[in-house]
């Protein structure tokens, strides 16, 4: 559940996504357009999500780097955690701070999307054919006022 959350704002994340099947969907302007707002307003929630956890973290005594390590070997059953006790508490503080915190932010997302006209499943469907659809990609760019000529 964390994990979702940390990838999804990217706070944490330190690899590149798999290469996926490309999806397939029937989206017009108006549709895309509502999705361009969505997805902003996804963003803005993200990063303010992102500045959260990232207090949480440092409110704890621990530097962002610090933290990322002691996750990435509680993710890993092969690899032990190298850390104090008094490291090993803190980090276990944090990451139950932000697993509170993560249904709080899951709602806003939710109602992001549906204030728009969506179901989450619409605009996850969306968000995964935008992954491989390069037309959709410009698109939305162009909606989202970076496209241009190239």
């Amino acid at each position: 559940m964390i994990l979702s959350l940390l990838l999804s704002v990217g706070a944490f994340a330190q690899t590149q996504p798999m290469p996926q099947q490309k999806v397939e969907v029937d989206v017009n302007d108006d549709e895309l357009a509502k999705f361009a707002e969505a997805y902003q307003e996804i963003r803005m929630i993200n990063q303010q999500a992102q500045q959260k956890m990232v207090g949480v973290v440092e409110n704890e005594g621990l530097e962002i780097q610090q933290f990322n390590k002691m996750y990435q070997a509680s993710m890993n059953p092969n690899k032990e955690m190298q850390a104090t006790a008094e490291q090993q508490e803190k980090y276990d503080s944090a990451v139950q701070a932000i697993e509170g915190m993560q249904s709080e932010f899951q709602t806003e997302m939710e109602n992001a999307i549906s204030d728009k006209g969506f179901t989450v499943e619409r605009y996850e469907k969306l968000a995964m054919a935008l992954q491989t659809d390069q037309e959709m990609q410009q698109r939305l760019q162009e909606m989202l006022g970076g496209g241009g000529q190239q």
